[in-house]
């Protein structure tokens, strides 16, 4: 009885909507908790506050959400028009960090800017321009074709992606650039570009890749951290980061050791509430707790696809598979990260990893995403109601 009823629900023109909102809550309230526990000692350190940086991020959440409450109520036009100058203003914002006494390095990467006691980094907010922008060229690609028109998708994606690789790839953050090349390869296989060229493009960015991989000594040794973290030759260095975040998974057993118990966030993970927050939860809430994070990301993926092939627009149907790939990519960045079989990239786990940019730019990109779902709760009501009244 009860699965008819969740397949009732499913089938409910505001399924989407609801699995949304609701795996969205979680993962944000799950984040804030685990801030707060994984932060507690750096903070403490840092400011001589445990709740320091947890007030931080409670801040970014407040804002996060009210700039989605904001987006929710803004109409399709409204957010093309934004789409048309995505290239421009995501180029711009991606050369801040590169002007003098504006730009902060943090780890190497020059991909901040200071604005007072805060930071942000633009790149979290180019890759939300990127998909936009992409969803723009893919719309404009397939109208030309449904007009008997040759287009290459790949050739009109290709010029402004690599604008947002190079800037990005100036600042040597080899992660950021990762996810904005594999953002445009998902959206080009949605878009259902031949799988010969799809094998092309990840060839091209695979090279790519592993030339700044070769050309920077400290990147090979991450990748020699890979499988073996405990390795004598790299523990101490690059798989010093991986090796204690799996420390912290194996001694979390079935339960965990509890909130806020956690022995690896005491300097052993020294980004515990950024990169490595989800070491933390499987230390502290177990196995059940990092199950519980992957089944809400997978419930969250299917809603955002879902509401992507019910809508009829052409750019929302883009743009919306384009939110969806970014979450996917950046969760199975960190996923991998943290369980070493990735190297260690500096890419945080969304709506959960503590972070301005990131968290803000999530929420925008979620509130486009409910401001479809909610248009294709109205369609497909208008179009049950119009059957109805034809039958009768």
């Amino acid at each position: 009885m009860k699965s008819r009823k969740y397949i009732h629900f499913l089938a409910k023109p505001e399924a989407s909507y609801y699995l949304i909102l609701t795996a969205v809550g979680l993962l944000t309230g799950l984040g804030l908790i685990m801030v707060l526990s994984a932060s507690a000692v750096q903070s403490f350190q840092q400011s001589g506050s445990s709740y320091a940086i947890f007030l931080k991020q409670l801040l970014f959440v407040a804002i996060g959400v009210t700039t989605a409450v904001f987006g929710t109520r803004l109409t399709s036009d409204k957010w093309e028009r934004l789409a048309r100058l995505a290239l421009p203003l995501g180029a711009l914002a991606l050369c801040l960090p590169l002007v003098p006494h504006l730009g902060k390095t943090i780890n190497g990467n020059r991909n901040w800017i200071g604005v007072g006691s805060f930071t942000i980094q633009p790149s979290e907010f180019a890759k939300l321009a990127l998909v936009f922008w992409i969803a723009m060229q893919l719309q404009r690609h397939q109208k030309r074709i449904d007009a008997g028109y040759d287009s290459n998708a790949f050739v009109s994606l290709l010029g402004g992606t690599l604008i947002f690789l190079a800037l990005v790839l100036v600042g040597r953050d080899l992660g950021d650039t990762s996810i904005l090349a594999g953002i445009m390869a998902m959206m080009l296989f949605i878009s259902g570009i031949k799988l010969s060229h799809i094998a092309g493009v990840v060839g091209l960015m695979g090279g790519g890749v592993a030339t700044l991989v070769i050309a920077q000594p400290y990147r090979l040794r991450r990748f020699a951290a890979i499988g073996n973290p405990f390795a004598p030759a790299v523990y101490k260095f690059a798989g010093w980061q991986p090796a204690h975040s799996l420390m912290g998974l194996a001694s979390g057993g079935l339960f965990g050791v509890g909130i806020g118990a956690s022995r690896q966030k005491w300097a052993n993970l020294s980004e515990a509430h950024t990169d490595f927050i989800f070491a933390v939860i499987g230390e502290e809430m177990g196995l059940l707790g990092t199950l519980l994070v992957v089944s809400t990301f997978a419930v969250l993926l299917y809603a955002i696809f879902r509401t992507a092939l019910d809508t009829k627009n052409l750019f929302s149907k883009f743009a919306v598979t384009g939110v969806g790939c970014w979450i996917l990519i950046q969760v199975i960045f960190n996923l991998s990260s943290v369980i070493g079989i990735f190297p260690v990239v500096g890419v945080t786990l969304p709506f959960i990893s503590y972070g301005g940019s990131s968290i803000i730019a999530m929420f925008i990109g979620i509130s486009f995403v409910i401001n479809v779902a909610r248009q294709n709760i109205a369609i497909r009501t208008a179009s049950s109601a119009d059957i109805e009244n034809a039958s009768l």
